[in-house]
């Protein structure tokens, strides 16, 4: 087989393409088992959101404890420092740019959390603007735990003096509020659901986004497919030479 290929001149022809498929398979199948990594994610993660809601401690247990609780639902009491809001920038299909408001809410034990109340649009920015928002007294919140986050290559730089921010900087946030004499911090975030919300005033909560990009498949498909293509090319090439070795 080797010597009628040489002869044929499909020897080194038929080694890269076998390569090059051995190489196009292994990118499909890993995009395959990506896939149901990525699937078992996201239903993780739909349980955990849409479960009873546990207390904060327990989820700060776990979280210290080096537990993934990201998108736990939990439950939490306390007072709204309103006048220590952070401000993060993002925008809305909707209501177009505007700020999310992570408001720093003081438990009974002194701890401090910050809770994501939701979006406002830029010109309700100034609380000011959005009285009717600002509740007084103990709340309970309801909400999803998220972490803080890493900036990605053209990620501005958070604004801390001008409380711009464009990434959770957790511990940015809270020495930016606090300075070096941080009350206890519970270490994650907690986005508030829709229902905290006061009715029909901002912010406007239930902010969370809980998809996920998830082009496995498409990815996948795309490599076998280049696969199929790979072996049609050689098996045409390799016809064409077998007839016309000298061509």
């Amino acid at each position: 087989m080797l010597t009628t290929l040489k002869s044929k001149g499909l020897l080194w022809p038929a080694i890269m393409a076998v390569a090059g498929l051995a190489i196009l398979i292994a990118l499909g199948t890993w995009q395959m088992q990506r896939l149901a990594w990525k699937q078992g994610l996201l239903a993780d993660i739909s349980q955990r959101a849409h479960g009873d809601p546990v207390v904060v401690t327990r989820a700060e247990q776990s979280k210290r404890a080096g537990a993934d609780v990201e998108y736990l639902r939990v439950k939490i009491w306390g007072q709204f420092l309103h006048d220590k809001e952070r401000h993060l920038f993002d925008f809305d299909s909707k209501y177009g740019p505007g700020y999310h408001i992570f408001t720093p809410l003081k438990r009974s034990d002194g701890s401090i959390v910050f809770v994501n109340r939701g979006f406002v649009p830029s010109e309700l920015r100034d609380s000011a603007k959005r009285d009717a928002g600002q509740v007084a007294g103990e709340v309970e919140i309801v909400g999803l735990v998220r972490g803080s986050e890493k900036p990605r290559t053209f990620t501005p730089e958070n604004n801390v003096a001008d409380n711009i921010w464009h990434w959770r900087d957790l511990d940015g946030m809270a020495v930016s509020v606090f300075g070096q004499e941080t009350p206890r911090l519970i270490p994650f975030f907690i986005d508030a659901e829709a229902e905290s919300r006061v009715s029909g005033a901002w912010p406007k909560g239930g902010v969370t986004r809980l998809e996920l990009p998830n082009r496995h498949l498409e990815y996948a498909i795309t490599w076998y497919g280049l696969a199929g293509a790979l072996i049609a090319v050689f098996a045409a090439y390799a016809v064409s030479r077998w007839r016309h070795p000298d061509a």
